[in-house]
C-alpha cells in the first residue's frame, strides 16, 4: 500500500494503524514522491490526501489514470462539499474519506476496494419481470447482458463494438448489475457488494457512480440500460 499525506502527524498515525491492521505501508509526504513510488513499486492500493504541496492527490490520480493504471485509489479530503468529492471521482478515484475520519471507516473502505465483486446470492434483489430469453451469459471470464460484454480477467467492457473506459469501481458496479440483469438490486445490496457497508439514506455515492456509468453507456438512439426504481434501487435491462 502507498500512503501519501503531507500532515506528518496524520501520516504517522495512519501508517501505524494500517501496519497494525496487517498492511505493508510505504508512506510519503507529497505527490511527487507518490508518483515515483507508484511507478516503481506498483502498490495494491493507494491512499492519497487531496491537498498536498506541489502535485496534489487529484493530479496524482489523473496522471495514473491517464497512464492506464487502474490501481484502486482512496482519497483523504478535508473538503466536504459534494462538488469537491465529485471532483475526486472525476479524477479517477474509487472512493473517498472526509477528514476528520474514524480509522475503522478507512479500514472498511479499503477492504471493499480490495474485494472482488461476486454475484448477489438468491434473494439478494427484488425480481421484476425479467425476460428469461435474455438472461445474462456468465462464465469465469466473461459476462454478457443487455448488449454489454465484460472481460473479467482483463477488466475491459464494451457496449456493442464500443469499448468503455471505466474506473475500478465503475467496472465492479457494472459487473454487479450485468450479472443480475433484469433484477432490481436495492441500495443496501449494492452498497454492501461494492463498498462493503451501507452509507445510509443521505449518501450520494451510489447515485454519483450510476450517473457516471449512464454517461459512459448511453448512446443517441439506443435504449437506456440502467433504470432507477424509485424507493428501491437500480436494474440493468434493455427497454
Amino acid at each position: 500500500m502507498l500512503l501519501a499525506e503531507d500532515d506528518r502527524a496524520i501520516r504517522h498515525a495512519l501508517e501505524r494503524a494500517l501496519s497494525l491492521e496487517g498492511y505493508e505501508v510505504t508512506a510519503v509526504a507529497d505527490g511527487v514522491e507518490a508518483l515515483a513510488h507508484a511507478h516503481r513499486t506498483h502498490p495494491d492500493v493507494l491512499v492519497l490526501d487531496v491537498m498536498m504541496p506541489g502535485i496534489d492527490g487529484l493530479q496524482v490520480c489523473r496522471v495514473l489514470r491517464a497512464e492506464g493504471d487502474r490501481t484502486p485509489i482512496l482519497m483523504l479530503t478535508a473538503l466536504v462539499e459534494t462538488a469537491d468529492r465529485i471532483a475526486g471521482l472525476d479524477a479517477g478515484a474509487d472512493d473517498y474519506v472526509v477528514k476528520p475520519f474514524d480509522v475503522e471507516e478507512v479500514f472498511a473502505r479499503l477492504r471493499a476496494l480490495l474485494r472482488r465483486t461476486s454475484p448477489v446470492p438468491a434473494g439478494g434483489g427484488a425480481p421484476v419481470g425479467a425476460d428469461p430469453g435474455r438472461e445474462p451469459q456468465i462464465s469465469d471470464r466473461q459476462v454478457e447482458a443487455a448488449g454489454l460484454r465484460m472481460d473479467l480477467q482483463a477488466r475491459r467492457a464494451w457496449r456493442g463494438r464500443r469499448e468503455l473506459e471505466l474506473t475500478r469501481t465503475e467496472f465492479e458496479l457494472l459487473e454487479l448489475l450485468a450479472r443480475n440483469a433484469g433484477i432490481v438490486l436495492d441500495h443496501s445490496t449494492i452498497y454492501d457488494r461494492i463498498w462493503g457497508y451501507d452509507f445510509g439514506p443521505g449518501s450520494k455515492n451510489l447515485a454519483v457512480y450510476v450517473g457516471y456509468l449512464r454517461r459512459k453507456l448511453d448512446e443517441p438512439g439506443a435504449p437506456q440500460l440502467i433504470h432507477t426504481v424509485r424507493g428501491v434501487g437500480y436494474v440493468l435491462r434493455e427497454d
